[in-house]
């Protein structure tokens, strides 16, 4: 062979090895230098995986420190379906550990689509660590809070719940979210090709939510829901709901709804099963209200207890016709009278003596018409006209509770401010967070001392007097004070004649109240108005409480008692 022929061979392989040798170092000059930081992006994330850690949601206390409200720790299992090498083998491995069926789990695990699916959110730990023992590559697992309602139904109205993000969804679980939710940490460890994790590399701690004491009392609270169950359930009412406060303190110690529901399964209720009636619920009072004509009357001192009118059955107020309740002759009664028999004719005079702006100003002074601030989402204000839309038979309807709507928690509030001598505070469910100070509530007066003793005394007419319309309220060996209320519902063209709310409202003992409780029946369907309803409802909650709390009688038991 030619030496020519032989060196262009040599000269030709030397271009190709430069050439190749040119195109390798620009090609890892390109690596290198311009995609060095995006491949160094996804080497990472081929090696190295960041999981969050959850923060503890803080508990929920009643005002003994019962539990309420508690996390549970569980385990959420998830899937890489494009690393799943047998969808069919991991199916039956997880229903075989988790008691998930098989062919629900398979559809999803064979979805190659998707880089990430749940298998089962918060499962059973002892159950996931049997699954992940099992080193199936595809499978991953973090740790997950769940909430636990360890009374069920016990103040599940009140408490509200939270849902599969551990956030809350309802209730004070939902208003006080920001301060009982934790702040999520999280960790970073180093994966091997199988997926599973070989070191931790870094970790940022949770921070956990913080406590919340309530208020409510878990005894109280369970002994109202009772009886209201026992009441919807004996009369066939829609509804039922209970207040039971502490008129010196404003402190909520039972608030109670029926029918009830068990907060851990709260999804399996309707909205409307769940909704906290005492709060959020707007009703008709009927003659509870009258309470509030008759301490303006005292107040603005244009009668006396002992002052008397003469009522006959019925008056004409503007276009209206008005009634008493019952049928009855013409009737000398005194203010003190018209209180225990639940006169409409004797509480429209007065109210007629006040006249509509005195009226509105005192329904506005006892909070009506506006939210009374309760520390529970959702309050209604309830709906007051101002005197300004008044008809001419305004003044015979508002005064007996008819065209003006509240809440029960407005009404126990204006009940409990004549129990406190006239101090209004402002009612609430939340003692304190965490370790921080108490709760201090809103006060101011509305009734002087004098005028609120005096109408605590007439209200025991009501329950003591002879032909009182709230004697099935009494205590043995306490006097009560309160006030029975039946409001038929508005319908179209007027009032119902068959739907309407039954209602007591009573203070405890009358000597020294401490305790206000308030009751409602919505629609009852086999009863008397208040004698058969909510009296006895009261009682039952009453006695209950009364020696719950030990404090002492302060009547004497009559004989036969």
């Amino acid at each position: 062979m030619r030496r020519g022929l032989v060196d262009r061979r040599i000269r030709l392989l030397l271009a190709v090895l430069v050439v190749a040798f040119a195109a390798t170092l620009g090609r890892a000059v390109w690596l290198q230098a311009v995609r060095a930081e995006p491949l160094a992006r996804l080497a990472k994330s081929q090696h190295y995986e960041t999981v969050a850690i959850p923060g503890r949601r803080g508990a929920i206390y009643d005002r003994s420190g019962v539990q309420l409200a508690l996390g549970e720790q569980a385990t959420t299992v998830y899937a890489n379906p494009r690393e799943i090498v047998d969808p069919r083998a991991a199916a039956r491995a997880i229903e075989q550990t988790l008691g998930r069926s098989a062919a629900s789990v398979l559809p999803r695990l064979r979805d190659r689509s998707r880089a990430f699916v749940y298998v089962a959110r918060q499962a059973d730990p002892t159950r996931a660590s049997a699954l992940a023992r099992r080193e199936i590559a595809g499978l991953g697992f973090y740790a997950e809070e769940r909430r636990l309602y360890p009374q069920r139904s016990t103040a599940a109205h009140a408490l509200g719940f939270a849902g599969t993000d551990n956030r809350g969804i309802a209730g004070i679980e939902w208003s006080l979210d920001r301060l009982l939710a934790g702040r999520p940490g999280s960790q970073t460890f180093v994966k091997e090709p199988g997926g599973r994790s070989i070191e931790v590399v870094s970790t940022t701690p949770e921070r956990e939510g913080r406590d919340v004491y309530l208020t409510l009392d878990h005894n109280l609270q369970a002994n109202a829901e009772a009886v209201l169950r026992e009441t919807v359930t004996k009369w066939r009412a829609r509804a039922a709901s209970a207040i039971v406060l502490d008129p010196r303190t404003g402190a909520i110690l039972a608030l109670a709804v029926a029918p009830g529901f068990d907060a851990n399964r709260f999804g399996a209720r309707p909205p409307d099963r769940t909704r906290n009636r005492a709060v959020t619920d707007n009703y008709e009072p009927g003659s509870t209200f009258k309470l509030i004509t008759v301490v303006a009357a005292l107040s603005e001192r244009i009668v006396s207890p002992a002052t008397a009118f003469v009522l006959p059955y019925s008056m004409q107020v503007a276009d209206r016709v008005i009634r008493e309740s019952h049928p009855r002759a013409t009737e000398r009664m005194t203010v003190a009278e018209i209180v225990a028999k639940s006169s409409n004719i004797g509480t429209i005079t007065l109210a007629q003596k006040l006249g509509k702006e005195r009226v509105s100003k005192w329904i506005e002074r006892f909070g009506f018409g506006r939210r009374t601030g309760i520390d529970f989402p959702g309050e209604s204000p309830g709906l007051v006209l101002p005197p300004q839309r008044w008809s001419g038979s305004t003044i015979g309807n508002v005064p007996i509770g008819q065209g003006i709507a509240v809440t029960p928690v407005q009404m126990a509030a204006a009940y409990a401010a004549v129990a406190n001598d006239g101090v209004w505070v402002q009612p609430h469910l939340v003692e304190r967070v965490g370790g921080g100070a108490r709760t201090r509530p809103k006060k101011r007066r509305i009734v002087s001392s004098a005028v609120a003793r005096t109408v605590v005394a007439m209200l025991q007419g009501v329950v003591d007097r002879d032909g009182g319309t709230g004697t099935a309220a009494a205590v043995a060996g306490y006097h009560v004070a309160g006030k029975t209320g039946t409001a038929a519902k508005p319908e179209r063209g007027g009032y119902s004649d068959t739907r309407y709310v039954a209602s007591f409202v009573g203070l405890e003992p009358a000597t020294d109240p401490r305790l206000v409780i308030l009751d409602a029946g919505d629609e009852p369907r086999t009863a008397t108005p208040v004698g058969e309803v909510a009296a006895p409802a009261f009682q039952q909650i009453a006695r209950f409480g009364l020696q719950y709390l030990e404090i002492p009688p302060d009547a004497p038991v009559r004989r036969g008692q």
